[in-house]
């Protein structure tokens, strides 16, 4: 039994293998190519070293794909020198808060299209957002049914949207 408990120690100590490294180094290239993709106000939120801010900006100005290849890779060796976790928590983040939105956004075209194919769908909606003005509501959506009808644009059906987005709140 005691045996066994020896080995457990060695086991801890022994270094990481070269395919937890690899992996590491790639899992830290992946973070530095999402870096790359954020805007200059999100970039400034984050609490990172200069090098890694002015490898960033670097890769914005270089346009042949083997070099940007290259300077991922630099921008993922720069990772491998800080802690990553606050990096990945913001970017995890200000994607959870995009998903909610784009969530929230598809919801509300939802309700707009179930609206213009059954009119009753008003009275559903009414009891879930009962502050709704029910009657620009239904003056919009048989305006949005003709323009559908004539081939008009489609300023009411848009419309519909708005007011839908004034009336359920975005979860945000």
């Amino acid at each position: 039994m005691n045996h066994h408990a020896e080995d457990h120690t060695l086991e801890e100590e022994l270094p990481p293998s070269k395919t937890k490294i690899k992996q590491q180094m790639h899992e830290l290239r992946d973070i530095g190519a999402e870096l790359v993709t954020l805007s200059k106000d999100q970039l400034a939120q984050l609490d990172i070293p200069e090098n890694l801010r002015d490898a960033i900006k670097e890769m914005h100005r270089i346009n042949k794909f083997g070099a940007q290849r290259r300077q991922l890779q630099y921008i993922g060796k720069l990772m491998r020198s800080i802690d990553p976790e606050p990096i990945v928590a913001k970017l995890n983040g200000w994607k959870g808060v995009s998903q909610k939105h784009t969530v929230h956004l598809h919801l509300l075209e939802r309700w707009r299209d179930r609206l213009l194919e059954k009119p009753e769908t008003l009275t559903e909606l009414l009891a879930e957002y009962p502050h709704t003005d029910a009657q620009r509501l239904r003056t919009l959506i048989r305006n949005a049914q003709k323009e559908q009808e004539a081939g008009k644009p489609p300023k009411n059906y848009r419309e519909i949207f708005q007011v839908l987005r004034e009336v359920i709140p975005d979860p945000e």
